[in-house]
């Protein structure tokens, strides 16, 4: 009996030394091994790997203390590119700045140079964008990066078990938002089917305000293209939500669309700037080198204000536009729009975002110039002539309530230029097709119907208004469209239309939007230089020579060329 005794308690001892050994081996203080901490937040989940046996070596918690509850939004964008987006609530946000040397840490310790791109007006989070490195492009799933200065401190486990990744910009997603007194705008890619001008009912959904704990429904009540409208939550059920970030997302029937956006109330007893009369609002990508000479040359016609969608530029946009306002006293906004190929959206966040700050818009690119024939004795430009064209009042009655001016366009050709023409557009590309094409317009924004929906630089109006097509002997648009070839290519490659393929894409051969007789690969035509070429058009390079023309000890230059 004794023996059995002292046979189970010398094996319960045994037991208890072994287990004390298994303990010690694995004991996540032990300097012969690793410490694995797992971070996860709704959507995302990655593995941070640390060696503290090294004191050089820094613990995720000491580093980034909030990665213990969320690791940054980041979105997988075309071209291997990714966007990482810093939330003003994580610790990181005030220490990362544009001039340091931060780096994105992808899953096997693999690095890349992050740019710091913006902040979005929305969340107001800081952007950054990183290159895939190479040898993770073929790989399934990407996990979310981290930021870094010294990205030799960590590693990132590539351990394929997580489910969550990154989103993905070729996936259905909620992109932004923006609130108004009335409602909250949810732009969403995906949701409905845009090439088919197929808009789902506004009562298949409903909009989820979430902090992550809790989450408040509320109806949907316009649906159109990527722009969702959505009533707020009431104050008690904001209050319910608390101080924390709140996300809001699209749900579809039982699904909800993954989400990047967040919600901000509206700032309440705002005080808004006396209106300006007539705006431009278009979308910028690497467009700093024509920039000067769309804006001097518009300012100086009537524009009052410029609003910029800056879409990811990365030619020194900010300092272009800087110089313009300090020299000329040009009155320009830019807003931070990181989204590709929303242009339509863009400009429904434009229409509804200056409502109170502009009465029209004129929505055009920075390659179209608005032109008069009538123009051409005036001596100099005055601040009246783009305004001419507007209805001298907007009438009570229905039938004649006038919401939209619609320009038609000329489309100039490559005009035998090899590369850019210093003294601008207007000088080097004087060539152009006969027949007039689409039109571009300036919009009444109290006009826009409720959709805000838009094609082709024009938008639907509500009922009771109605558009005006100006004739051409009125005015028309200079659209310097096919310039000489290197710039063609950088133009073309990337296309800012929700509805137009990039040109490299085999798809649509025969849109409007294709470039006539070129095909999809990337290949200068031998007689691109003489092509849409049927009219000789020197009108608006003579008038501008006029107005905006300098002699100096170098000869003759155009004012913008003054930088």
């Amino acid at each position: 009996m004794f023996g059995k005794v002292r046979l189970i308690s010398l094996l319960c001892v045994f037991s208890i030394i072994v287990s004390i050994l298994i303990f010690s081996t694995f004991n996540p203080n032990s300097q012969s091994n690793f410490r694995k901490e797992l971070v996860r937040n709704q959507h995302n989940q990655i593995s941070i790997t640390q060696e503290p046996s090294s004191s050089q070596f820094k613990d995720a918690d000491e580093v980034f203390p909030e990665q213990r509850n969320g690791v940054h939004d980041s979105v997988i964008l075309p071209d291997f590119e990714i966007l990482v987006m810093v939330s003003p609530h994580h610790n990181q946000y005030s220490s990362l700045d544009f001039d340091d040397s931060i780096y994105c840490v992808f899953q096997s310790n693999s690095t890349s140079p992050a740019k710091f791109t913006g902040v979005l007006p929305s969340s107001r989070n800081k952007f950054f964008k990183c290159s895939i490195p190479n040898n993770l492009r073929d790989l399934k799933s990407i996990h979310p990066p981290i930021l870094s200065t010294s990205p030799e401190d960590y590693y990132l486990s590539s351990d394929e078990s997580l489910k969550e990744k990154v989103f993905s910009w070729n996936s259905s997603m909620c992109y932004d938002s923006f609130s108004t007194e009335e409602d909250v705008i949810l732009f969403v890619k995906g949701a409905n089917k845009n090439h088919l001008a197929i808009n789902r009912s506004p009562s298949e959904l409903k909009c989820l305000f979430s902090n992550g704990v809790n989450t408040v429904i509320t109806s949907v009540t316009s649906s159109s293209q990527e722009v969702f409208r959505c009533l707020h939550p009431s104050e008690t059920e904001i209050h319910g939500l608390g101080d924390e970030k709140i996300r809001v997302a699209l749900q579809l029937n039982d699904s909800v669309v993954p989400s990047v956006a967040y919600y901000r109330p509206l700032a309440r007893n705002l005080i808004h700037p006396e209106k300006k009369q007539l705006c431009a609002s278009t979308m910028v990508h690497n467009v700093s080198k024509f920039l000067r000479e769309w804006v001097i040359y518009h300012s100086r016609l009537g524009i009052d204000k410029f609003v910029f969608y800056d879409n990811g530029s990365e030619d020194g946009l900010q300092d272009v536009v800087n110089k313009l306002r300090g020299d000329y006293n040009i009155d320009i906004e830019v807003i931070f729009w990181p989204w590709p190929k929303t242009q339509e959206a863009g400009f429904s966040h434009s229409a509804i975002r200056s409502r109170e700050s502009c009465t029209w818009m004129m929505y055009t690119d920075v390659d179209e110039f608005v032109f008069s024939p009538k123009w051409v004795n005036s001596l100099e430009p005055s601040s009246g002539m783009l305004k001419s064209l507007l209805p001298i009042n907007i009438s009570t009655l229905p039938s004649q309530k006038m919401g939209q001016v619609m320009i038609f366009c000329y489309e100039f050709g490559p005009s035998d230029q090899k590369v850019h023409p210093v003294e601008g557009v207007t000088q080097g590309y004087t060539c152009r097709s006969r027949k007039l094409n689409r039109h571009k317009s300036i919009v009444l924004l109290d006009a826009i119907d409720t959709s805000l929906f838009n094609v082709i630089h024009h938008f639907e109006l509500k009922d009771g208004y109605q558009s005006k097509k100006v004739i051409s002997r009125d005015a028309v648009v200079n659209h310097y469209k096919y310039q000489a070839w290197s710039e063609f290519q950088a133009k073309f490659k990337r296309r800012v239309s929700a509805y137009v393929a990039d040109w490299t894409d085999p798809v649509n051969p025969m849109s409007k939007d294709r470039t006539p007789g070129l095909g999809f690969e990337p290949v200068e035509p031998k007689d691109w230089g003489e092509r849409f070429c049927e009219v000789q058009d020197m009108g608006l390079k003579m008038l501008a020579q006029k107005w905006f023309g300098l002699v100096s000890s170098e000869g003759h230059i155009m004012v913008w060329q003054d930088a």
